[in-house]
């Protein structure tokens, strides 16, 4: 294990770090389920840096490909040079990648993955001809967003069934200041009436809203109010405007916030 200073902070809720290091222990890749902004990424860096290994980690989007994970011929110098991408140098290195947001990649992305998640734990690298046996210290970890799951976007139970599943939330509200101070340098107790008014839009979702406050966004507003800015100010930057573009939501969002805080 890594000196602790080198360990990113995280603050636990429940069993998830157990969950994730038997999985470690065991071989096994693991689905994490939560809303955007809610510590899925933090969490997976602390549990690589707690267990020493390489974290590589691919925000995927609608253009991903297998071979941006797996790799690709390049021309360096003149010459054809074979370059691994971040899951071969994961399986390589026997380190953990973490595929964030899986279900924004492409389909290809997914089959890729199928030969490391099963009992044979390998990734076959046509271009090149080779066969990787993944090390016992690799591991695969993927995330997404069930808020935004679609028909045309949704793993198919051919891959979810592959993995444990850890269903993410937001943190409850005495652990959720915590962090928000860690994290900012604000003094808790300034913390906490923001994590209120937090939790307050975060029961709009659905409603107005398609996405609540996340705890990174919490961590903006009181880091700017740390650092001398208003709190009103610091609210409307930080948890009222990156939620909606609609003038009428905004006031309304305002209102809640005047009512929360009083």
């Amino acid at each position: 294990m890594r000196p602790a200073a080198a360990i990113p902070y995280y603050a636990p809720t429940g069993g998830e770090c157990a969950l994730f290091e038997q999985a470690f222990h065991s071989r096994l890749p693991l689905l994490i389920k939560g809303p955007t902004g809610c510590g899925k990424t933090r969490f997976v860096a602390h549990m690589a840096a707690r267990l020493g290994r390489p974290l590589f980690t691919v925000a995927c989007h609608d253009d991903l490909t297998a071979a941006d994970l797996t790799g690709r011929h390049l021309l360096k110098g003149g010459d054809t040079v074979w370059t691994d991408g971040p899951l071969t140098r994961a399986v390589r290195e026997g380190g953990i990648c973490y595929l964030d947001e899986v279900v924004e990649a492409r389909k290809d992305v997914t089959v890729v993955l199928h030969p490391l998640t099963d009992d044979r734990r390998i990734l076959p690298l046509e271009r090149t001809g080779e066969v990787l046996e993944a090390p016992p210290e690799f591991m695969l970890v993927i995330s997404y967003n069930p808020g935004y799951q679609s028909v045309l976007k949704g793993l198919k139970p051919s891959t979810r069934q592959r993995f444990l599943g850890l269903d993410f939330g937001f943190p409850p509200a005495e652990a959720e200041a915590m962090i928000v101070a860690q994290e900012s340098g604000l003094p808790r107790d300034r913390c906490v009436p923001l994590v209120r008014l937090a939790n307050a839009l975060r029961d709009l979702k659905g409603q107005d809203l398609e996405e609540g406050v996340s705890t990174r966004l919490l961590v903006y507003c009181a880091t700017l109010i740390a650092g001398g800015m208003k709190p009103a100010l610091a609210i409307r930057a930080a948890m009222i405007e990156p939620l909606t573009d609609e003038p009428d939501v905004k006031q309304a969002l305002l209102r809640v916030a005047e009512i929360t805080l009083g």
